[in-house]
């Protein structure tokens, strides 16, 4: 049987990430055959893996990876936050965003098809470190977003990573494309103009946002305050030409009551339909980007802000890690705590 020198675990470890046990062990299995080694490692890591495929893989990094005029945004998941932080994690994440750029996929299949530099795919590598690591680690999803010569990215990443954020910025240049990532990780827009979000939704977003009304009215009724009106719209998208019209119309007749002399009302009207519109698009607000109130300029919305400097913002994607995966009550932390109580009561 030959040796197993320390020298030989040292190398199979460097090869394949394991630990300093599982190495020995496939290397005494092996006869010191470190190929052969690493090819038991992979068979028990998929193993392994197997095992652990029906656990939820909420926690996680994203990763931002730019090159040229290409960039990309990357969601990568563990099941604690602890594994987040881990190096080897950390490694992949940033390796995957970079293959990802570089390998330009359609989908997460061709994704997971790419070859990462240690000669193996993604989906491999992804087997290999739920292994090595000891949690599911699973690559969730990527968004791939190219731009032209003139354009620029805005490439930023929060909260240690939990955010990442890619924007595409036309006219401008590069630091004012981040800042505005960096609202876009703030404000938590989902698309960019009203004119994406769908009918229903708004009609559904409107409806909760006077429930909300509702609720505060109740509170108002018990301090004998007034009843704060109900939103009749949500959108610009609701905002017809007849609305906007009926709605200025209302305003004229508000100062001819209120006895303001008609030759002021061209300075009055402008602002009343500022407010009227600020107050009707509560929901463009909420979710599209042109519309949000600009986080480094308070004083105008994005589009108005972007509109000042001559710019405009051609796309974005957005991801935070976890948004959208529902945990299972029984999840890996609980079921740390259940083992260790198991073995605490033994």
């Amino acid at each position: 049987m030959a040796e197993i020198t320390a020298k030989l675990v040292k190398e199979l470890r460097e090869k394949s990430g394991a630990g300093v046990m599982d190495a020995k062990k496939a290397l005494v299995e092996t006869d010191g055959d470190i190929e052969k080694a690493i090819e038991l490692l992979r068979e028990k890591g998929m193993a392994k893996a197997a095992k652990k495929a029906d656990r939820v893989a909420a926690e996680g990094l994203t990763g931002v990876y730019v090159n040229g005029n290409v960039a990309a945004v990357i969601e990568v998941n563990a099941e604690t936050d602890f594994v987040a932080k881990n190096a080897q994690f950390v490694e992949l994440v940033n390796t995957t965003a970079k293959v990802i750029v570089e390998g330009k996929p359609a989908n997460n299949e061709e994704a997971l098809a790419l070859t990462m530099p240690s000669g193996e795919t993604l989906e491999a590598a992804y087997v290999s470190a739920t292994a090595t690591i000891g949690e599911k680690i699973s690559f969730r999803r990527f968004a791939l977003i190219e731009k032209t010569d003139a354009q620029h990215f805005g490439a930023y990443q929060h909260n240690g990573g939990r955010i990442g954020v890619i924007s595409v910025v036309e006219g401008g240049d590069e630091a004012l494309a981040k800042q505005l990532s960096m609202h876009i990780a703030a404000m938590k827009p989902t698309v960019l103009s009203y004119k994406e979000l769908d009918e229903q939704f708004v009609k559904d977003e409107l409806a909760q946002l006077n429930h909300v009304i509702d609720q505060d009215n109740e509170s108002r009724a018990m301090v004998n305050k007034p009843a704060l009106p109900h939103l009749k719209y949500g959108s610009k998208a609701q905002l017809t030409d007849d609305v906007i019209a009926q709605a200025e119309a209302d305003i004229k007749a508000e100062l001819a009551a209120e006895g303001k002399p008609e030759k002021i009302w061209d300075k009055i009207i402008p602002g009343k339909m500022d407010r009227f519109m600020l107050d009707n698009t509560k929901v463009d607000q909420a979710y599209t980007l042109l519309a949000q109130v600009y986080i480094m300029d308070d004083s105008k919305t994005v589009e108005a802000y972007l509109e000042s400097v001559n710019a405009s913002v051609v796309e974005f994607a957005r991801f935070e890690v976890g948004e959208g995966i529902e945990k299972a009550a029984n999840d890996f932390e609980a079921e740390v705590a259940a083992t260790m109580a198991a073995a605490l009561n033994n």
